[in-house]
């Protein structure tokens, strides 16, 4: 590894803030940064065996042979005061490949998320069930490490995740906290969950709700007195309801419907943009918090009407991802083109981008923000070749 130099691509990577590292034999090292695949400069193409080297001295013998046996392997590693990586391990056209995924040493906080403030008061909760959800990459994982982190400092808990594999390290502060593995702590999802209530948890963490198992156990833990964080792989709150939903047989859906109206207390779908002010990345997100609204509708299993209800929820904190996504872009922090390509509701967008006299912009900084000028000037010019506005009519006599 330090023959190759592969210590220094951790290093570079880590101080640039890139999220993805990229080894894969017939190509060079390569990173993603905002959202970017790039080159490492200085770096060879990989052979089979350069490539199998650099993956391999990241393994431990066992992790090796269970990689050898399946040709899949997902491991968490760790490059002490420099970052953590959750590490997976494939095959392709033969040959070994794998990502790094970078998980920072360094936990930020909600605010330095710029989440919204409604996210703190899920940390206060004692009970229920609170879904962050968003597709791969989109920062679910480090939104729930700063709510994990806001509950170890500000209360005295008895804190247990379960992760594959585990992403961001927790130190103990307030809380107690304990983290726990699949393949390394226990052997699958279903059966840490099948033993943790004897472990006197206040709050869980489940890395992902993946299936009905897991799904009725993180149902039945939040009806029991305890708090529950989770991820689902979806993109608005109605969807992840509809997934949620769809996971069991139809004679059990009513049932399910009552169980989430009465567990629920929130959900947070988002999504990262590249930002046009600095160099970087931000989340826009979703909120859905329980209100007497939200849980008829969770009841009655009518999860299309809920985008509505958000609308007209911002009292309780509740934001739609259009909301969120105007307020970027009316601020000069996201293009035009990179708000409406990750709008749910595009027309909708487009309606309120109208509304705040900006049109649809030109994804340019400096333009967009000549045309916020113009559209806010009320002797703007006219566009070249466009008739002049006519003088407004006298009033009949």
């Amino acid at each position: 590894m330090d023959d190759f130099g592969f210590l220094d691509i951790v290093k570079d990577a880590a101080s640039k803030r890139a999220s993805d590292i990229f080894i894969k034999a017939g190509a060079p090292p390569r990173m993603k940064l905002h959202g970017e695949i790039l080159d490492v400069e200085g770096y060879p193409i990989l052979t089979d065996e350069s490539a199998e080297k650099i993956i391999y001295e990241n393994l431990t013998q066992e992790q090796i042979g269970r990689f050898e046996r399946t040709h899949e392997l997902d491991a968490s590693l760790r490059f002490p005061n420099i970052c953590r990586f959750r590490l997976c391990v494939y095959k392709q056209r033969g040959s070994i490949a794998a990502v790094f995924r970078i998980i920072p040493e360094e936990i930020l906080t909600l605010d330095q998320l710029n989440m919204p403030q409604v996210l703190k008061t899920f940390a206060k909760l004692k009970d229920g069930l609170v879904l962050v959800t968003g597709p791969t990459g989109s920062g679910k994982s480090t939104t729930l490490a700063a709510i994990i982190n806001e509950i170890n400092e500000t209360r005295r808990a008895n804190i247990i995740t379960i992760e594959d594999p585990v992403e961001f390290s927790h130190d103990d502060k307030k809380s107690l906290l304990s983290q726990r593995e699949v393949g390394i702590d226990t052997e699958s999802f279903g059966m840490a969950l099948r033993q943790i209530l004897r472990q006197a948890p206040d709050v869980i963490l489940v890395g992902e709700l993946r299936d009905v198992e897991t799904m009725n156990i993180a149902l039945t833990a939040s009806e029991t007195g305890h708090l529950v964080f989770s991820t689902i792989h979806t993109s608005s709150a109605s969807e992840t309801m509809e997934r949620i939903i769809n996971m069991f047989p139809p004679a059990e859906r009513e049932l399910l419907c009552l169980r989430l109206s009465k567990t629920l207390k929130g959900i947070v779908a988002q999504r990262l943009l590249k930002r046009i002010d600095k160099p970087g990345r931000i989340a826009s997100v979703e909120v859905l918090t329980a209100t007497p609204t939200t849980i008829k509708l969770i009841e009655d299993g009518r999860s299309g009407a809920l985008y509505d209800a958000i609308k007209e929820g911002k009292y309780y904190g509740m934001q739609t991802m259009n909301y969120n996504l105007d307020q970027f872009y009316k601020a000069g922090i996201i293009s035009a083109e990179d708000a409406l390509a990750n709008s749910g509701n595009e027309s909708e967008l487009k309606m309120m981008f109208r509304r705040t006299g900006k049109g649809v912009g030109s994804g340019n900084l400096e333009q967009d923000q000549a045309a916020r000028q113009q559209a806010n000037n009320p002797q703007r010019l006219q566009r070249p070749g466009a008739r002049p506005t006519p003088p407004p009519r006298p009033p009949r006599q």
